[in-house]
């Protein structure tokens, strides 16, 4: 089996537009959650959102582009093109036919189903765009990059509700470690804040109107955010050969299915993905100092991933850090464990632990190290992201550090 290292990153998201920007808020406790600005927002009775100010993709795309690319697919070029230039790759040749793409989204074109729904039953109109299908389609980010990249080998992309990313991510790991890959461009995207698309969440009635307040007695439900973030995955080897800066080492990935209800989750299927991560990593409980929750801010979630940890982690539970960052940046649906990744990464290589901002008031059913609303300096030597997905479907990524 093949080491899989990182050695590029990208991203977009209601906490900054860059890798940089984004990881300075989360050492710094910042907030991405505001006000939203979308058409009918006073229609809504949920009006915050994690959502990317003040973008204007008229600076960043032409004409042409922009009525090709729906929000999600531009959020991913964004984070794509951070990416591969920390990492220095470019793909030609045997490389190119052995590199390839896999992500990560729930809904894929969004603003596109939004828009061209409102033209055809509130404006009648009766024609739409020639592009309105290659641009709403869940596979348009991953193609775009394959075709902007000469990424010739496997690209597709993965819909698992809130665990898309994770699955993408632990595909495009495997695909590397058991030799069919050399490089990997991986990660998630979502752009679900339109006025649909709140609204539909809306009718599950477990958002919050507030704020996200993930393991705080306190918490009154989840917050929607928007955006993207990439990495290149590289076999170990290759990216030594090249000199390559390492930013951290993918050792493990679980995925799992609680097989019980489509909506509210089960601690024996999330316990069952973490402890299968640790064991494909070859890593002991006691190895593991931090862990990225799935930490929705609600209270199904955010007690049965406690209890999930618990169970897998025994005594050493106690000993953990375990933060939500969601609790910054808002819940990105099918993109979130690729924005949570950077959390990892950088406390990994910087000793950061980010934190779960907004919390309030201890929940005796949540009884962990929480990193309450301040980031913490502390070494950690192997960490976990978590995902636990909407249909029981669960995926959990183990990184390690290199020296």
């Amino acid at each position: 089996m093949r080491r899989v290292v990182i050695t590029g990153q990208g991203t977009i998201n209601a906490l900054g537009q860059d890798v940089a920007t984004t990881l300075d808020a989360m050492r710094d406790g910042r907030c991405g959650i505001a006000e939203l600005e979308l058409r009918d927002v006073d229609r809504l009775s949920v009006k915050i959102g994690g959502q990317v100010k003040g973008y204007e993709p008229e600076a960043l795309f032409n004409r042409q582009q922009i009525a090709l690319y729906d929000r999600f697919t531009q959020f991913t070029l964004i984070a794509t093109k951070e990416a591969l230039a920390q990492s220095g790759l470019s793909f030609a040749g045997q490389l190119a036919a052995r590199s390839g793409v896999v992500f990560g989204t729930a809904g894929g074109g969004v603003n596109t189903w939004d828009e061209n729904y409102r033209s055809v039953y509130e404006e009648g109109k009766n024609r739409v765009h020639p592009f309105v299908v290659p641009k709403l389609m869940n596979n348009a980010a991953a193609s775009h990059v394959s075709m902007e990249y000469n990424l010739k080998g496997p690209s597709f992309s993965v819909a698992t509700a809130c665990a898309s990313s994770n699955h993408a991510m632990g595909q495009a790991f495997q695909m590397i470690r058991t030799g069919l890959c050399d490089a990997m461009v991986t990660g998630g995207s979502e752009a679900m804040l339109t006025f649909g698309g709140v609204k539909a969440w809306e009718g599950l009635r477990v958002m919050s109107k507030d704020a996200c307040r993930p393991f705080s007695a306190t918490r009154n439900g989840m917050v929607q955010g928007e955006g993207a973030a990439v990495f290149v995955f590289e076999e170990y080897e290759h990216a030594r050969a090249r000199g390559a800066e390492i930013l951290a080492e993918m050792v493990g990935f679980a995925m799992t299915s609680d097989a019980a209800d489509i909506v509210m989750p089960s601690k024996q299927g999330a316990a069952r993905a973490i402890s299968g991560a640790m064991r494909d990593a070859g890593l002991n409980p006691e190895d593991i100092g931090y862990i990225n929750a799935h930490g929705t801010g609600t209270a199904a979630n955010d007690k049965t991933e406690c209890a999930a940890v618990a169970d897998a982690f025994g005594h050493h539970a106690n000993d953990l850090m375990i933060s939500s960052t969601k609790s910054m940046h808002g819940h990105l649906i099918g993109g979130t464990g690729a924005v949570e990744l950077l959390a990892c990464i950088m406390a990994l290589r910087e000793g950061v632990i980010a934190p779960t901002i907004g919390y309030e008031e201890p929940d005796p059913e949540c009884a962990l190290d929480v990193v309450p609303n301040v980031a913490r300096d502390a070494k950690v030597g192997a960490v976990l992201s978590n995902a636990f997905a909407f249909g029981g479907l669960n995926a959990v990524l183990a990184l390690r550090a290199v020296a």
